[in-house]
């Protein structure tokens, strides 16, 4: 399986890290990463890791500039796309087909391919133009999964909130996920 996934400027780069942490320990699953400038400088900002480490994660790692990278192509085939964090302006550039990054344009081939791209949108509160540009999107399939704390599974640390949206994001591409606790009802 070959996940594409795109980190973009909004605050939460460390879904990004676990999630590339967690893509890394399951076998037959082959990463490609896209960090934007903005996602570089938050990582910076929000944790104590380094850019280089989250590029070691994935096992292939693209320049955002580079509009001609395999991925950027429908004749490359993935299985899909996740964006973690996604940036309402990436939001907003995919929503409106605007693809002036490798990041929106490869979202972009994952849309007019008809394969999976999921959204984990970043900001609160969302103005009208976010949710109809959200709208938008998932009117054509889009997955819209914004990280929102579950409290059913009584988190204890932030590592628990963290592993709660790495598995919702894991069930879009039925990815068994037993770090988090599910709803039994």
């Amino acid at each position: 399986m070959d996940i594409v996934i795109g980190v973009t400027g909004a605050t939460g780069t460390i879904y990004a890290v676990k999630l590339l942490e967690t893509l890394n320990d399951i076998n037959g699953i082959k990463t490609h990463l896209i960090l934007s400038d903005w996602a570089i400088k938050n990582l910076e900002i929000e944790t104590e890791y380094k850019v280089n480490y989250l590029k070691n994660l994935a096992n292939y790692v693209y320049d955002n500039k580079d509009l001609g990278a395999k991925i950027s192509s429908g004749s490359f085939i993935t299985d899909g796309m996740i964006i973690l964090p996604c940036s309402m302006k990436t939001l907003s550039s995919i929503a409106n087909g605007y693809d002036d990054n490798l990041i929106s344009r490869t979202a972009g081939v994952m849309i007019k391919e008809g394969r999976k791209l999921v959204l984990s949108a970043r900001e609160t509160p969302l103005s009208p133009i976010h949710l109809e540009n959200m709208l938008k999107l998932s009117r054509i399939g889009v997955r819209m999964v914004p990280p929102m704390p579950a409290f059913y599974n009584n988190p204890k640390t932030l590592d628990d909130i963290i592993n709660h949206h790495i598995m919702k994001l894991l069930d879009q591409f039925n990815i068994n996920y037993n770090k988090a606790k599910r709803w039994n009802g």
